[in-house]
C-alpha cells in the first residue's frame, strides 16, 4: 500500500455511516447541544468575504438556498459584516478571508493539517460561530457543501429530483470536523456519447448553444448544473461533451462559469493543448490524397494548412491551433490540467504512424508552445499524458513523458485496467492517473442505455489502482451523467478516501446511498435492489441481449477465424438447464421487489425513485421478457408450435411495455422535466438490413442521428393446419420429433443432479386442441401431469423415485400419444453407489461438476498471499483472487491455491473450465497465468492472454468476444485414474487473476452462457 494511506488514516478511517458514503460526517445534534443554523422559525446569518474566491462567495448563497429547501427559512447572506446579534455562519478562505484569519492569528481556530493542504475542509464552532473554512477555494466549498448534505439536500437532488428533508429545526454539533485531504489529486469525469439522450434533452432545456450554426452545443447554463452536482459530489475536474460538442465555441461563458465554480477543466484523451476536436473539424475540411500522398483536393483550415489533422503534413497549422488554445486558457485564467500527446481523429490511431520518435516530437512541440505561451516553469502546469487505446503501445516501447507529466493509465473500455506501474521500477515522478468507462461506443458494441456497473468489480479495479499507487487524476467515462449517478458517485467517494471503502463496507456504501436519497426506513430494501441489479446487469450489457457468441471447437480459440457472432439468437441457452427462463424469472423477481418498494415510496419521493431505481430495473426486466418471448417464438416457429403465434404477440406487448416506460421518463415524471431524455435505443442492435454495416456494433442511427428502437429480429407468425398435430421436443434439444431422426433422449437422471428437472413438451402444430396421454416404462419414473389437454403446448415435468430406482444405468422409456401419433423419448437414469468414505464435497452429476470459486475446500496460503473473495464479482457468484493485489507472480505450484473435494464417477480424459473475470495482463511479462492440477499430478499452467488470444490494444475479435460475454474462458485436459474422492487445484502464478467458477466436463457438459448450475455437495 502507498505510505500516503498511513499518514492520511486520522482522516480516512473515521466511520463509515455518515451520508458521504466514504468519510465519517457528524449527524445533526440535539437541540440545545449544537449550533443553531435554524431554528424557531428562523435561520444563522452567513458571513463570506467579498474578496474571497468566486466559489467561496456563491457556494454560500446555495448553502442559503439549501437551508431554504430544508425549512422555508432562507437566511440572509451577509459580504464582510457580521451581525451584532444572531447565530452566524462564517465561510471563508484561509489567507483569503478576513475573517478567518483573524481567528487563525488570534488562537482560536487551529488550522493544524489544514493550513497548506490540498482541498481540505474544516469546520468548528469558535466564540459561538460555526466557521466553514479550508485550505483553498474547493476545501471550504466541500466542508460547506457537506453541511448541505447533513441537513439533507442529496447531492441529486436537481439532477435526479431527490427532495430535501423536511424539517424545521437544524442544529449542527460543535466538534471540529474535517473530510480530510482527497487521496485522488483531480478526480471528475467525462461526458460523453451524448446523444441522443442528454443531446437531445439539454438544448430544449437550457437553451441552444451560442455557437452560429450548431444550436446542439451545451451552454454554460447547462454546464453550471454539472459543475454544482460536481462539487456536491466533491469532484474537481472535468473533461466536457464532445459529441458535435466544442465547450469554449459552444458558449463563450462556458470556460468563465467553470472558473466561477472552481471547476479544473481537461479534454479528453484526443483533444490536446485545452482544445476540444471539435473546434477543429468545425473549421476544417482535409485535403484529400491519392495512394501517394499527393493532393487531389485541396482542403483548408483557420491557419493557412490542408485541413488535414496530420503532425507531418499540416504541422505549422496544427502549431498554431494548439497555440491559440493555450492563449485562450492564459487569457480566460481558468485552472485547468492540459492534455499532451496527439491521436487520430475520431478516436483512432494517428494517420502519421505510431513512431516513437513522432510521439516524442509532438509531445516536445506541445511542450514549447506551452512554456512559451504561459510564461511558467512547466513544473507548475498541469499536464497529462492518456494511454489511451493505441497510445499504451509508446509505453510498451519504452517513451516516457517528462517528469511532471502525470500518466494516465485506461482500462479497455468495458471495465478493465490495463496497465499498471510496474512497481520494480523507480516511480514516475508526476504520478499515474486513471481513465475509467461506465458507458462505450465501440466494438464489441456499445452500452449506453441504463447503468450497468457492478460496484464489487468497480471496487476491485479501483482498489488495484489505489494499491499500484495510481493516485493523480482519475476520470470516469459516464455518458450522460444522468443514469449512472451510482457508479458516478461510488467512483467519486473511492478516489476520494480508498482506505476507507475496504471491500467488506461495499452493502454499508449502497445502503448510505439509500438512505440519503430515499430516507433510513426504506434504505435496506433499495440498496438490496440496487445490489441485485447490479449483481445482474454485469452477466451482460442488455444492448447485447441479442447476440450469440460460439467458438468453433476444430479451430484455435486464440484466433478470429474460430469466433462467430449470431446477432439474431440470445446468448442464453433456450434449451441447455432452462437457463433463459432463469435470469428471465429473476428479472421478474427483481422488478416484482422494486414495484413493493415503489408502493410505499412517500410521494414527495416518486420521481427520484423512477429515476434512480426503478426505470432501470423494471425496463431491463421487461427486455429480458421481450427477449425471452422473441426468442423463444423464433424457436416454436422452426418446430411449427401454434404457441409461436402468442408469442408475437407478447413479444410486441413488451415492445409496447418498454416504449411506455420510456414515455413515462419523458413526460410522466418531475413535471415533464426530462422530456426527450429517455431515448436512447437498446433493441435494434446488429440490424444491418436497416442501418448498415455499422448494425453488429453501433446504436440504430443514421446520418449520425439516433433511430427509435424496433424489434429484432422480427418475431414470426406462421399459418397453422385446421387439424391437431402432435410434436415433441425435449429439455436439453432444440429438434423435435416426429421430425428428428432417431428418438429423443433427455439429459441424464441422477439422484446428485442440481439442475432442474428435466421436461418433455407436447405441443399442438395445429388450430384444432387434442388430448395427450404419457406412459413410463418404469413406475419409478414420475411424469407430472401424466396427459392432458393440449391446446398451443403443454410441458411435463420428469422425475425419478430414487428410493425405488435401481442402482446402474438404466433406460426408461416414456411414450407420448396424441392426435393420431405417438413418440417415445429415452429417460437415461445413472444412480451409481456413493460409499461414505466418498461423501466429501462436491458430487458428479450429469456428466459434469460445477463449483462456485468461492466454495472451496480449502485456501492455502503462501507467504503472505492468500486468495481472497470479492462478493457477487463473478457472473453466478463471488469471485476469488490473489491479496494483496501487489503480490509478485509465483511459479506454478509454488504459489497460493484453492482445493476443491469431489467424487467422480467418470474415469479417464476430463476437462476443467476455468470462468475467470475478463481481466487484462497489467503487468509486465508474457501474459496473465494460472495453473490447475488433479491431487498429486504436476499442475498444467494456462496463459490466459494467449489461449483466449484476446487484444486489448487492437481490441481484436477475441477481445470483444471476452469483454462481452464478462468472461475469459480457458480449459486444461486431466486424466482421471478411478473413480471417487479427488481434489481439485487451482493455483496461482500471477495476481490480477480473477475465478468466478470451476467446471469440470466429465462428458455430459451442454452449452449455456453462465455455466451449469452449481453441484451438490456434501454435507447437503
Amino acid at each position: 500500500m502507498p505510505s500516503e494511506v498511513h499518514r492520511r488514516a486520522f482522516l480516512q478511517l473515521l466511520a463509515l455511516a455518515g451520508a458521504a458514503g466514504s468519510v465519517a460526517v457528524p449527524g445533526l445534534a440535539e437541540a440545545g447541544t449544537g449550533f443553531p443554523l435554524a431554528s424557531r422559525g428562523k435561520a444563522a446569518t452567513i458571513v463570506v468575504g467579498s474578496g474571497d474566491f468566486p466559489g467561496v462567495r456563491r457556494v454560500a448563497a446555495d448553502l442559503a438556498a439549501d437551508v431554504e429547501r430544508v425549512t422555508g427559512v432562507r437566511p440572509a447572506v451577509s459580504f464582510d459584516v457580521v451581525p451584532a446579534h444572531g447565530p452566524v455562519v462564517v465561510v471563508g478562505t484561509l489567507g483569503h478571508s478576513p475573517l478567518v484569519d483573524g481567528l487563525v492569528a488570534a488562537g482560536k481556530l487551529d488550522v493544524t493539517g489544514i493550513a497548506g493542504k490540498w482541498e481540505t475542509s474544516l469546520s468548528q464552532v469558535v466564540d459561538g460561530r460555526l466557521v466553514l473554512t479550508g485550505s483553498d477555494q474547493r476545501g471550504v466549498i466541500y466542508g460547506v457543501y457537506e453541511v448541505s448534505r447533513r441537513i439533507g439536500v442529496s447531492p441529486w437532488y436537481w439532477w435526479a429530483d431527490v427532495p430535501p428533508r423536511q424539517q424545521a429545526e437544524l442544529h449542527l454539533p460543535r466538534e471540529r470536523f474535517s473530510l480530510g485531504t482527497p487521496h485522488v489529486k483531480y478526480r471528475g469525469f467525462f461526458i460523453n456519447d451524448e446523444n441522443p439522450a442528454l443531446g437531445t434533452w439539454a438544448p430544449a432545456y437550457f437553451g441552444p448553444g451560442k455557437a452560429p450554426g450548431f444550436p446542439n452545443g451545451f451552454n454554460h447554463l447547462f454546464f453550471a448544473k454539472v459543475f454544482e452536482t460536481m462539487l456536491r459530489l466533491r469532484a474537481n475536474y472535468l473533461w466536457p461533451a464532445v459529441w458535435g460538442r466544442a465547450f469554449a465555441e459552444d458558449d463563450p461563458l462556458n470556460h468563465a462559469t467553470a472558473k466561477e465554480y472552481g471547476i479544473v477543466m481537461g479534454t479528453s484523451h484526443e483533444a490536446p493543448m485545452m482544445r476540444g476536436i471539435e473546434e477543429w473539424n468545425r473549421h476544417a475540411v482535409p485535403a484529400v490524397r491519392d495512394a501517394a500522398g499527393n493532393i487531389t483536393t485541396p482542403g483548408h483550415d483557420p491557419y493557412g494548412g490542408t485541413g488535414e489533422w496530420s503532425f507531418r503534413r499540416n504541422g505549422e497549422a496544427i502549431k498554431a491551433y494548439w497555440t491559440d488554445g493555450i492563449r485562450r486558457m492564459v487569457r480566460e485564467d481558468f485552472e485547468g490540467v492540459v492534455t499532451l500527446g496527439m491521436r487520430g481523429n475520431g478516436d483512432v490511431g494517428l494517420p502519421d504512424g505510431d513512431g516513437i520518435e513522432l510521439m516524442r516530437e509532438i509531445i516536445a512541440t506541445e511542450r514549447e508552445i506551452l512554456a512559451r505561451e504561459t510564461g511558467r516553469d512547466l513544473t507548475t502546469v498541469p499536464q497529462v499524458w492518456t494511454l489511451y487505446k493505441e497510445v499504451q503501445r509508446y509505453w510498451a516501447k519504452g517513451l516516457r513523458p517528462p517528469d511532471d507529466v502525470i500518466v494516465v493509465f485506461t482500462d479497455d473500455n468495458w471495465g478493465n485496467i490495463r496497465k499498471m506501474p510496474d512497481l520494480s521500477l523507480p516511480p514516475h515522478p508526476g504520478g499515474y492517473g486513471l481513465y475509467y468507462h461506465f458507458d462505450y461506443v465501440g466494438g464489441g458494441r456499445n452500452y449506453k442505455w441504463v447503468d450497468t456497473a457492478l460496484l464489487a468489480n468497480t471496487w476491485e479495479q479501483l482498489h488495484q489502482a489505489y494499491a499500484y499507487g495510481n493516485d493523480r487524476l482519475w476520470v470516469a467515462n459516464v455518458g450522460d451523467m444522468k443514469g449512472n449517478e451510482l457508479p458516478l458517485q461510488f467512483f467519486l467517494d473511492y478516489a476520494w478516501a480508498p482506505a476507507a471503502l475496504p471491500v467488506e463496507r461495499l452493502s454499508t456504501w449502497e445502503r448510505s446511498f439509500a438512505s440519503e436519497n430515499f430516507g433510513a426506513s426504506l434504505a435496506s430494501g433499495i440498496a438490496g435492489v440496487l445490489h441485485d441489479y447490479g449483481r445482474l446487469q454485469s452477466r451482460r450489457k442488455p444492448e447485447l441481449l441479442n447476440r450469440r457468441i460460439t467458438v468453433d471447437p476444430a479451430k484455435d480459440p486464440a484466433t478470429a477465424a474460430a469466433i462467430s457472432y449470431d446477432d439474431r439468437m440470445t446468448p442464453f441457452s433456450l434449451v441447455n438447464y432452462r437457463e433463459l427462463d432463469t435470469v428471465t424469472q429473476e428479472w421478474q423477481d427483481l422488478a416484482a421487489r422494486t414495484a413493493k418498494i415503489a408502493a410505499r415510496i412517500p410521494a414527495a419521493y416518486r420521481d427520484a425513485f423512477y429515476e434512480l431505481v426503478q426505470y432501470e430495473v423494471q425496463a431491463t426486466a421487461n427486455l429480458y421478457a421481450l427477449r425471452r418471448a422473441e426468442f423463444t417464438n423464433l424457436l416454436h416457429a422452426a418446430q411449427g408450435r401454434a404457441s409461436a403465434n402468442t408469442l408475437a404477440a407478447v413479444t410486441e406487448a413488451r415492445f409496447a411495455d418498454d416504449l411506455a416506460l420510456a414515455e413515462k421518463y419523458n413526460t410522466g415524471i418531475a413535471g415533464g422535466k426530462w422530456k426527450g431524455f429517455q431515448t436512447q435505443p437498446h433493441i435494434d442492435y446488429g440490424d444491418v438490413e436497416r442501418y448498415g454495416p455499422n448494425a453488429p456494433w453501433q446504436q440504430p442511427e443514421k446520418d449520425n442521428v439516433a433511430l427509435p428502437d424496433v424489434i429484432f429480429p422480427a418475431v414470426k407468425r406462421i399459418e397453422l393446419p385446421a387439424a391437431a398435430s402432435l410434436g415433441v421436443a425435449v429439455d436439453g434439444s432444440e429438434q423435435w420429433w416426429p421430425a428428428a431422426p432417431g428418438r429423443p433422449v433427455l439429459p441424464e437422471f441422477s439422484p446428485h443432479q442440481s439442475a432442474p428437472p428435466q421436461y418433455i413438451d407436447v405441443f399442438n402444430r395445429g388450430r384444432a386442441p387434442f388430448r395427450c396421454t404419457v406412459s413410463t416404462g418404469a413406475p419409478w419414473v414420475l411424469v407430472e401431469p401424466r396427459g392432458g389437454r393440449v391446446t398451443e403446448e403443454l410441458r411435463m415435468t420428469v422425475r425419478i423415485d430414487w428410493a425405488r430406482a435401481p442402482k446402474g444405468t438404466t433406460t426408461v422409456p416414456i411414450t407420448v400419444s396424441g392426435a393420431g401419433g405417438s413418440v417415445v423419448v429415452d429417460a437415461v437414469v445413472r444412480q451409481p453407489d456413493l460409499p461414505p468414505s466418498w461423501r466429501r464435497g462436491f458430487v458428479e452429476a450429469g456428466g459434469y461438476v460445477s463449483m462456485e470459486a468461492e466454495h472451496c475446500s480449502a485456501n492455502v496460503g503462501a507467504g503472505e498471499v492468500a486468495w481472497r473473495r470479492i462478493p457477487d464479482i463473478g457472473r453466478t457468484g463471488a469471485g476469488m483472487t490473489p491479496f494483496p493485489v501487489t503480490a509478485a507472480s509465483r511459479q506454478p505450484g509454488a504459489g497460493p491455491r484453492l482445493e476443491y473435494r469431489m467424487t467422480l464417477f467418470t474415469t479417464g480424459p476430463v476437462t476443467v473450465w476455468a470462468f475467470l473475470s475478463p481481466r487484462s495482463n497489467v503487468l509486465t511479462g508474457e501474459g496473465l497465468r494460472y495453473a490447475v492440477s488433479f491431487d498429486d499430478a504436476e499442475p498444467q499452467v494456462v496463459n490466459i492472454t494467449t489461449a483466449t488470444g484476446a487484444d486489448d490494444t487492437s481490441m481484436n475479435r477475441q477481445w470483444e468476444r471476452t469483454t462481452s460475454d464478462n468472461v475469459n474462458l480457458t480449459s486444461t485436459r486431466h486424466v482421471i485414474a478411478g473413480a471417487g474422492p479427488h481434489v481439485l487445484k487451482f493455483w496461482m502464478v500471477d495476481p490480477a487473476v480473477i475465478v468466478q467458477k470451476l467446471v469440470v466436463d466429465t462428458g455430459g457438459l451442454r452449452a449455456s452462457y453462465l455455466g451449469p448450475p452449481e453441484s451438490m455437495r456434501w454435507p447437503w
